[in-house]
């Protein structure tokens, strides 16, 4: 790919993935970065998307766009995860043909392995079950255009890969309790115990599960390296190559964070899948990508982004009177 001569349109390009992988491709240069809000393009109207597409002509797509959220989330909204997912990704990927684009790179999610996958997830792995419950709609609907992908580029020769993507969390993430992943979650969680004096937080299940995390600076570049180089059939995991339990996670999040009470875990709530942990050698042989942020270093400045942000909320708030 010669980026100096392509016109790359981002979706949800102005989400917390997406902002990341427009300051990535704005290193190389691309001819022309696409990204269209919400009111300009709603990926879920079919007419709406073709004619966008029609008349933007990108040479990539880069789809990042996506009803996302944590176990809470995907288990009070399984349908709309699993419609706006899908429809999104379908609609997209059949404009994007019809409108002569040359390269789609779709994300799909560690969520779409099945429950009982042997750890490390390989991606020959990925048909031999079903997806842990509590959000198998979401990694199902992320599957199904894994499916799609093959198959127009087997009746096609549309040129459409698949990344299988972990958790991504660092600065610019979103801290909202009701629709946030584990770090941002945990970072919220504790600092605001510790500021308010409390002495426990009450976290959900039993802390033992383990899971895998990549900075989102990691995660843009692999997005920007897979669409660069690579073009073929099979998905590609893309991960941080470390595992590590949710209650050492939390410990260490409280620690950076300053929190010192007690952490009570509610095993009344869901756990979610045991282990996740993701083989990452085809990402590294096919597109050249390893994780470079170590996952203390990505929380303290994650920590200290978001403490700043806090900062800024409460002086405007203060300067409103």
């Amino acid at each position: 790919m010669v980026w100096s001569k392509s016109r790359v349109l981002v979706t949800g390009a102005t989400g917390f993935v997406g902002r990341h992988v427009v300051t990535e491709l704005r290193s190389r240069q691309p001819a022309e970065i696409l990204a269209p809000a919400r009111e300009v393009c709603d990926l879920r109207d079919a007419n709406a998307t073709r004619a966008f597409l029609n008349e933007a002509r990108p040479d990539v797509v880069i789809h990042l766009a996506a009803r996302v959220g944590g176990i809470g989330a995907n288990r009070a909204s399984p349908a709309t995860f699993f419609y706006e997912n899908a429809v999104m990704g379908i609609e997209l990927m059949e404009a994007s043909r019809l409108a002569g684009v040359t390269k789609f790179v779709g994300l799909g999610t560690v969520c779409s392995y099945p429950a009982s996958t042997p750890v490390p997830f390989r991606e020959d792995d990925l048909w031999n079950g079903y997806p842990e419950p509590t959000n198998a709609p979401y990694g199902l609907a992320k599957k199904m255009l894994l499916v799609q992908a093959q198959a127009y580029r087997a009746q096609y020769g549309f040129d459409a890969i698949h990344l299988l993507m972990v958790n991504l969390y660092g600065p610019g993430d979103r801290f909202d309790l009701e629709s946030s992943h584990v770090i941002p979650a945990l970072i919220r969680k504790f600092s605001e115990a510790r500021d308010a004096g409390e002495p426990r937080v009450t976290l959900w299940g039993s802390g033992t599960p383990t899971r895998e995390f990549l900075h989102v600076r990691d995660g843009a570049r692999a997005i920007v390296l897979a669409a660069q180089r690579y073009g073929g059939a099979e998905p590609v995991n893309v991960g941080g190559s470390r595992e590590i339990a949710i209650r050492d996670l939390a410990e260490l999040i409280a620690s950076i964070v300053g929190f010192e009470g007690e952490i009570v875990w509610d095993r009344a709530k869901p756990d979610g899948q045991m282990r996740r942990k993701l083989d990452v050698e085809r990402a590294k042989r096919a597109f050249g990508f390893e994780a470079e942020v170590e996952l203390e270093d990505g929380l303290r400045e994650t920590v200290a982004w978001y403490r700043a942000a806090m900062e800024r909320v409460e002086a405007g708030a203060f300067s409103r009177g």
